[in-house]
């Protein structure tokens, strides 16, 4: 009698193995349905560090005011793809975009000729991999943008650095000592204190580069829970390599592969039923 081959595919509307969808319910597979309207339009994005491209002409709408993860093994482009929202890549000779990255709702391109890259990163605040406080206190890390922005008032400044570090959940443990140095932190405070330094300034967008991957399971839960509740007040980008990660904070997921925008779509459906072999093999563990 004659066996027949078990499937590695998931049914349909279950998870793979392995991946949390944090609760939430599973949604009809069979179109993603995006009620928010875009915050960044990214149209047929390429870059190029000298004459090696790495993205190749990448198109995406990021809804506003949802989390969108940026998923894919290492060297796929996802954190190229982050930096070019906001302007990083322009310190360095020799780089180059093609296409456009447009903030709406005003249709702005940000790679626009006359764009000034310092205005652009004040739209898009960054949270980078390890937590990199400047040399300063915790006060001074979070009023530095506001300084730059030509805010003086003390009491206009006190304000709004009391509100970042209220927003980034590190006011109680800080309130006390806020002119100490920022690098006498933990590791989980210091990224806390990067992302109050990040949404100080009221970004429109803002972009995290695996922000939890130095940080021990506590401190990442913090960093998540806090990630979700930001996204009340603003839009945000995670890269992360995290895929349990993006199951629980994510509303949208975009997987990379080769440069290359494979699939992208409410997190629910392209982790229960991804619409390309590269997306399922990659969630599923079999290449990464």
């Amino acid at each position: 009698m004659s066996t027949q081959p078990q499937s590695l595919s998931p049914a349909k509307n279950e998870p793979l193995p392995g991946i949390s969808l944090g609760g939430r319910t599973n949604v009809d597979p069979a179109e993603d349905k995006r009620p928010v309207p875009a915050k960044v339009q990214i149209q047929e994005l390429s870059f190029f560090y000298g004459t090696h491209q790495v993205l190749r002409s990448v198109t995406l709408e990021v809804p506003k005011d949802q989390v969108t993860a940026l998923i894919g093994p290492s060297g796929c482009g996802k954190t190229t793809l982050l930096r070019c929202l906001n302007r990083m890549h322009d310190l360095y000779p020799g780089n180059r975009y093609e296409g456009s990255v447009k903030l709406q709702p005003e249709g702005i391109d940000i790679l626009g000729p006359g764009m000034d890259p310092i205005q652009v990163r004040m739209r898009f605040g960054m949270v980078f991999q390890k937590p990199n406080p400047f040399p300063k206190s915790i006060y001074e890390n979070v009023a530095y943008g506001l300084r730059l922005q030509g805010m003086s008032k003390r009491r206009e400044l006190d304000e709004r650095v009391e509100k970042a570090l209220r927003e980034a959940a590190l006011w109680d443990e800080v309130k006390s000592r806020l002119h100490g140095l920022a690098h006498n932190l933990s590791g989980g405070q210091q990224q806390r204190l990067c992302i109050a330094r990040a949404i100080a300034t009221d970004p429109d967008v803002v972009l995290f580069d695996e922000p939890t991957s130095a940080l021990d399971p506590i401190a990442t839960s913090k960093i998540e829970e806090l990630i979700v509740e930001l996204k009340k007040r603003v839009t945000v980008v995670i890269v992360t390599h995290n895929l349990q990660q993006a199951g629980r904070i994510s509303d949208m997921t975009a997987f990379m592969y080769l440069g290359e925008l494979i699939e992208f779509g409410e997190t629910n459906r392209v982790f229960t039923n991804p619409a390309k072999p590269q997306t399922e093999d990659y969630i599923s563990g079999r290449f990464g």
